[in-house]
C-alpha cells in the first residue's frame, strides 16, 4: 500500500471511523445506565423502542448514502452548481419526512408494538420511548444529508465534529437525565431529541464554513429554487428508491431479531439488546472505511480515473479484514466482560454469553459488504445495492431462520450470518463483472 494513498485513505477513514463508533457507544450507554434498572423490561422496553426508532432512521439512510455519492462525484467534475443542488434538494426531502413521521408517528407506533409483541412492561416502556424519540426526527433526517454532503467535499473532519457532538451529548444528557434525575426510559429518549437538534445547529454551521472555504460565497436561496425541478428530482428519487428498499429490507431482518427475541422472553430480547449493541459498534467502526471507499472511489469515478477508484477499493478491503479479525479476537477474548459492563442482571448476562460466539463469528463474516456498499454507493448503483439486500434477506435471513427456528435464538443469529455472507458475495460477484466490463470508465484517465 503507497504512503501517499493510504495517507487519503486515513484522512478520511480514522476520523469516521473515531466518530462513528460514538454513534453504538451511544447505544452502550443506553444499555448500561438502562440496563441497571432493577427490570429487565426497562431495557426490552428501550431496545424494542429504539429498535423502532432506528428503523424508522435506517430506511432514511438513502438521505445520507446519495447525498455522499452523488456530492463527491460533482466534487471529482468540479461541479459547484451541482453540489449546490443536491444538498439543497436532499434538505427539502429530508425535512419533507420528517414532518410526515411526525404526522404518522402513533400508526407507526401501533404497528410497530403488534409486530413486536413482547410483555405488557416491554410494550409501555418502548411506547414511551418511541413517543418521544420521534420529535427528534426532522433535525435527525437532516443531518444526514449534512454528514453525506460533507463527506462528499471530501471533508472528514467537519462529520466527525458534527457527530462526536451529537453523540457525547446525547450520553452526557443520557446519564444526567435516567442516573441523575431518575427520568428512566423517557430520559434516554429526551437525551437523544436535545442531541439531534444541537447537532443541527452545529452542522449547518460547518456547511456554511464549508462553502465559503471552497466558493468564497455562499449559495444563493433563488439559484437553489430555480434547479428545484422534474428533471434533477426524478434522478435522485430514483436512487433513494432504490436505497429505501435495500435499507427496508435490511431494517427488517434487524427488527425481526428484536421482535422475534421479545417473543422468546424478556431475558431473550434484553440479551439480544446487548449483543446487537456490539454488532453495531463492529458496523459503525467499518463503514468509516466504508464511508473512505464512498469520498475517494466518487471523487475518482468524477475524475474519469479507474486505477485510483480500483487501488481505493483493494487497501479498504485489506484494512476492513484487519480489523474484521481485531474485534474477532476482542469479543473472544473480553466478550463476558464486556457483557457485565452492560447489564449486572444475573439472568441477561448468562443468557447473553450463551450466545457471544455469534460476536466472534459475524466480524469475519460482514467486513466485505460493508466496503463493498461503498463501491455501489460512490458510483450511484442503487438499483444493485437493492437487489443484492433482497437476495441477502429473502433468500438468506428468512429461510435460514425458519428452517432452523427450532435452535430459538441461535436461528436468529446464524440467520444473520448468512445474510452478512451472502451480500458480500453477490455484491463482489456484480463488482468484480463491472469492473471486466468498464462501464464504469469509457475511457482511461
Amino acid at each position: 500500500m503507497s504512503v501517499s494513498r493510504f495517507s487519503a485513505i486515513a484522512a478520511i477513514a480514522v476520523p469516521m471511523i473515531l466518530s462513528n463508533i460514538t454513534i453504538p457507544l451511544l447505544g452502550l450507554v443506553d444499555t448500561a445506565v438502562i440496563g441497571h434498572l432493577d427490570h429487565a423490561y426497562y431495557l426490552g422496553g428501550v431496545a424494542l423502542g429504539s429498535m423502532m426508532i432506528s428503523l424508522v432512521y435506517w430506511l432514511c439512510g438513502f438521505l445520507r448514502m446519495s447525498t455522499t455519492g452523488l456530492s463527491a462525484q460533482a466534487f471529482g467534475a468540479d461541479d459547484q452548481l451541482a453540489l449546490q443542488r443536491i444538498g439543497f434538494n436532499s434538505a427539502c426531502i429530508a425535512v419533507l419526512i420528517g414532518l410526515a413521521l411526525l404526522l404518522l408517528s402513533q400508526p407507526i407506533l401501533q404497528l410497530g408494538l403488534a409486530l413486536a409483541g413482547g410483555s405488557e412492561q416491554v410494550q409501555y416502556y418502548a411506547a414511551q420511548y418511541f413517543s418521544t424519540r420521534i420529535w427528534g426526527a426532522p433535525a435527525a433526517l437532516l443531518n444526514l444529508v449534512l454528514l453525506g454532503w460533507l463527506l462528499g467535499m471530501q471533508n472528514a473532519r467537519a462529520p466527525m465534529l458534527l457527530l462526536i457532538v451529537a453523540n457525547t451529548t446525547n450520553i452526557a444528557l443520557d446519564v444526567l437525565f435516567v442516573v441523575g434525575l431518575d427520568w428512566k426510559v423517557q430520559g434516554a429518549a429526551l437525551a437523544s431529541v436535545i442531541a439531534d437538534y444541537f447537532s443541527l445547529a452545529v452542522g449547518l454551521a460547518l456547511c456554511r464554513k464549508q462553502f465559503l472555504t471552497r466558493f468564497n460565497a455562499l449559495p444563493s436561496l433563488k439559484d437553489c429554487w430555480a434547479d428545484f425541478n422534474r428533471q434533477h428530482l426524478a434522478g435522485l428519487f430514483s436512487l433513494n428508491r432504490d436505497i429505501f428498499l435495500r435499507s427496508l429490507a435490511l431494517q427488517a431482518c434487524f427488527a425481526f431479531i428484536t421482535f422475534q427475541g421479545s417473543r422468546l422472553g424478556d431475558h431473550i430480547v434484553a440479551a439480544n439488546a446487548v449483543l446487537l449493541n456490539f454488532l453495531m459498534f463492529v458496523s459503525f467502526a467499518l463503514d468509516g472505511l466504508a464511508y473512505a471507499v464512498e469520498a475517494l472511489a466518487g471523487k475518482a469515478k468524477g475524475k474519469n480515473d479507474r486505477a485510483l477508484f480500483v487501488v481505493t477499493i483493494k487497501q479498504c478491503l485489506q484494512l476492513a479484514l484487519v480489523a474484521g479479525i481485531g474485534f474477532s479476537l476482542v469479543f473472544g477474548v473480553l466478550g463476558e466482560q464486556l457483557v457485565a459492563l452492560l447489564t449486572d442482571i444475573p439472568e441477561i448476562r448468562s443468557t447473553a454469553a450463551s450466545y457471544l460466539n455469534w460476536m466472534i463469528l459475524l466480524p469475519l463474516v460482514s467486513v466485505w459488504c460493508f466496503i463493498l456498499d461503498g463501491v455501489f454507493i460512490a458510483t450511484s448503483e442503487g438499483r444493485i445495492m437493492r437487489n443484492s439486500m433482497l437476495l441477502a434477506s429473502l433468500a438468506g435471513f428468512f429461510p435460514l431462520w425458519w428452517v432452523t427456528q427450532s435452535w430459538g435464538n441461535h436461528a436468529l443469529w446464524l440467520a444473520m450470518c448468512g445474510f452478512m455472507a451472502i451480500r458480500g458475495l453477490s455484491l463482489g460477484w456484480v463488482y468484480y463483472q463491472a469492473l471486466k466490463s468498464q462501464r464504469w470508465f469509457k475511457h482511461e484517465a
